[in-house]
């Protein structure tokens, strides 16, 4: 069965909906540039009605251990999500699980990564998209990614209703990561940062119906 974490809630109805769907985790944006930032009371505003059984992960980028700290403090995470430049000495400080997640392009040793960040819960891998840490909906060469990596793999980068079967069924990951493939559009562009529920319901369902080999 092939785990799902939604990120970028920003919204207790996108919160509700993602966890009515059956999704095993949800994503809180901790980074300030992003579109998708919630401040602490607003994160804790959003707790406030979370079902039980659905995973917090809390996404940092290149923050200091003291905005870490101050956010564990504050908000009841379950997992931490590094989507920067952090070091494995940085990640192991908060004596909490973690995600390390790798921006991929030709030339990423990601079994070197997995050695690297082998006390990370598992490798979440993204798209490189220069100056732009995460969130950017570009979907990666799914083919440089290599067998037998030590870590458990999360999908990231672009996915949508349309890929993540393909994707599923090419990288065999143990979970997928979504943002802006749920979110909600203008008929121009998405609303970073407001889900759709029908396009998570749709997304859950795709996931639901892989056959792995």
């Amino acid at each position: 069965m092939i785990r799902v974490k939604i990120c970028g809630i920003t919204r207790r109805e996108d919160l509700l909906a993602v966890a009515a769907c059956g999704a095993d985790a949800i994503g809180l944006v901790f980074y300030s540039k992003s579109p998708r930032f919630v401040s602490c009371d607003l994160a804790a505003h959003l707790l406030a009605v979370l079902p039980p059984f659905v995973t917090v992960v809390g996404l940092f980028v290149n923050a200091s251990a003291d905005d870490v700290r101050e956010v564990m403090e504050r908000v009841p995470l379950d997992v931490l999500q590094f989507h920067g430049d952090e070091t494995p000495e940085y990640c192991v400080q908060f004596n909490k699980p973690y995600l390390k997640a790798i921006r991929v392009k030709p030339g990423v040793d990601l079994l070197q990564c997995a050695a690297d960040f082998h006390q990370a819960q598992g490798l979440l891998l993204d798209a490189h998209v220069e100056g732009i840490p995460g969130g950017t909906g570009a979907v990666f060469d799914w083919t440089l990614i290599p067998g037998q990596i030590s870590l458990p793999l999360i999908l990231s980068g672009g996915l949508n209703v349309e890929n993540v079967a393909a994707g599923i069924q090419q990288v065999q990951p143990y979970a997928v990561d979504v943002s802006s493939g749920v979110e909600a559009d203008n008929g121009i562009s998405t609303l970073k940062g407001v889900k759709d529920a029908a396009k998570i319901a749709r997304f859950m369902q795709e996931v639901k119906n892989v056959r792995l080999s």
